[in-house]
């Protein structure tokens, strides 16, 4: 049954995204779907980190009756960061080196076949996390903020080889910390302490398209999965990686799994980073806490 009747749509994308920059044609052909679909599509590029958030928010006060975000993970956040509140619907279009979100909905990253489903997605209200950590504002996200290990991965990734290898550059800069002792910090949740390199506040199963990491996260739920590595030394990683490849990482022994609803995040060694759905967002110390009922967002009518 069609969801969607065609209307207006501003469709807010990254010109540097990876799918745009390496297959621009499967992106084209996404528009020609869309609009073939009946979906009129006004374009509006980015032109600096931040300025999708104040697109989206220009979209909202101006009445917009869909926003489409189309580029990486990165990209779906800074949209929706100007989004939070309002009763404008959200779609996303893969277009990123990173789609966490995609492959968690089942959407795919193939942005013309995932175009094919827009008439079909169904409108769900949904909660977001909010971080606010030392540094930047405070920063909602969609799918993830990890405190420890894998922001000090993107704090150390380099840029180029992303634009040049992909996903590939991520596993390099991750193989760069077994040479790193990792920075300890305290996630405080419900009473309870966790001294770990790693702390993960995730609203979904995926991680990174390759991992499961929070296997009862949901982006349906009100609260998160809290995922911990126990540990400094890099090592036991391995393991804790190797149980997530066959999404059994709760069974790895050192690995905590909790559910919450607000979380606080401690340095204990060092100046641990914080991340939020694939992107710096600062250090710590930081707090995480759900927004109940924040965000409309377009999604298949099977996703759970």
């Amino acid at each position: 049954m069609v969801i969607l009747s065609p209307r207006s749509a501003q469709l807010i994308y990254n010109p540097n995204a990876g799918t745009i920059i390496r297959k621009k044609h499967l992106f084209d052909s996404a528009l020609g779907r869309l609009r073939q679909q009946g979906f009129e599509l006004h374009l509006n590029p980015t032109q600096a980190a931040g300025h999708a958030t104040e697109l989206a928010r220009r979209a909202v006060d101006s009445g917009a009756g869909m926003i489409i975000a189309a580029g990486g993970d990165g990209t779906v956040n800074e949209v929706l960061n100007g989004m939070v509140g309002s009763n404008v619907p959200l779609a996303v279009l893969p277009c990123g080196t990173a789609n966490v979100f995609a492959c968690e909905t089942g959407i795919g990253t193939n942005p013309d076949r995932a175009a094919r489903l827009f008439p079909d997605l169904v409108p769900r209200r949904i909660s977001v996390g909010l971080l606010e950590a030392t540094g930047p504002k405070p920063r909602y996200f969609l799918l993830m903020a990890g405190c420890g290990l894998d922001a000090e991965v993107l704090h150390y990734l380099n840029e180029g080889w992303k634009r040049k290898i992909g996903k590939l550059a991520y596993w390099a800069a991750g193989f760069s910390m077994l040479t790193r002792r990792l920075p300890l910090l305290r996630a405080s949740v419900s009473g309870a302490d966790h001294v770990t390199a790693f702390a993960l506040a995730s609203r979904v199963r995926n991680y990174g398209g390759d991992l499961v990491i929070a296997a009862g996260a949901s982006l349906l739920s009100d609260d998160f999965e809290l995922v911990t590595f126990r540990g400094s030394n890099p090592l036991p990683f391995i393991a804790y990686l190797g149980g997530a490849v066959f999404g059994k990482a709760a069974l790895v022994p050192g690995v905590s799994v909790t559910r919450a609803r607000t979380l606080r995040c401690e340095p204990v060694s060092g100046r641990p980073h914080v991340q939020v759905d694939g992107e710096p967002a600062g250090m710590l110390p930081a707090e995480i806490r759900i927004v109940p009922s924040a965000l409309t967002i377009l999604l298949p009518a099977g996703v759970t």
